[in-house]
């Protein structure tokens, strides 16, 4: 029985000691082999054709946040832009400023009068002496004819108060010659008024200035009570700068 036993080990010795013809291993006979031949390494072939556009596939998920890049040069100056609105009123300063130096008013030009008459109805068609004098500092007003003299070309203002009494009175202011204002006071009997004008005449050097009344419109009127008065002065040069110099 040992013998047999033997016997048949070495009979399963004898079955499993060939070799396999296609792998060289030793195995049980009749056990599947999947084992291939390699054969001799081919040539390599020719490239093969394009093959047709794959279909688009889906957007991948966003990427995370990068590393900030490195500062950029400068770039150029940009058009100029529309002008913006008006911005509000600002508030007011409080700081005073610094008080100027003191003007040299002695070149200034001047040139005023005023003088008030003395004797009343005053002859007519010829200037009114107005011979009381006022103010006169520049003598640019002649008491002995009435009349006013412009030594400084500019704007002159004229002006006079007169008291009206008894008569009627037509007043003519008269410049270059010409009866430049007509005014008139119509008073009869003991009647007592005032007649007031105010005029702004331009005025070359020579020009003259006066008052005169008409014929039988003469009642122009003085006494201890009542004044009548003439007025003029320069409300400003033609060429301040020029007269200066």
């Amino acid at each position: 029985e040992v013998e047999q036993r033997m016997q048949g080990q070495c009979s399963l010795a004898v079955r499993r000691a060939p070799e396999c013809l296609v792998c060289g291993a030793q195995h049980m006979l009749g056990a599947p082999h999947t084992a291939w031949l390699l054969g001799m390494k081919g040539e390599k072939g020719s490239k093969g054709d394009i093959g047709i556009e794959g279909i688009h596939g889906t957007d991948g998920k966003q990427g995370e946040k990068g590393a900030p890049g490195s500062k950029g040069e400068k770039g150029d100056l940009g058009p100029l832009g529309m002008m913006g609105p008006l911005g509000p009123k600002g508030i007011p300063g409080s700081a005073r400023g610094v008080k100027g130096s003191k003007g040299d008013n002695s070149k200034v030009p001047r040139s005023a009068f005023s003088a008030s008459l003395s004797k009343a109805f005053p002859p007519p068609n010829t200037p009114i002496k107005f011979d009381k004098i006022l103010y006169n500092d520049q003598e640019d007003y002649n008491p002995s004819t009435g009349k006013f003299n412009c030594s400084i070309p500019g704007a002159y203002v004229f002006t006079y108060h007169l008291t009206v009494r008894g008569r009627p009175a037509r007043i003519s202011i008269v410049a270059q010659n010409k009866k430049m204002v007509r005014t008139r006071e119509t008073l009869y009997g003991q009647e007592i008024d005032q007649a007031s004008f105010l005029i702004i005449l331009k005025l070359n050097a020579g020009d003259q200035v006066w008052l005169e009344v008409a014929r039988d419109w003469n009642g122009v009127y003085v006494s201890a009570e009542d004044d009548s008065i003439f007025t003029g002065f320069l409300l400003y040069p033609d060429d301040v700068f020029e007269t200066l110099v």
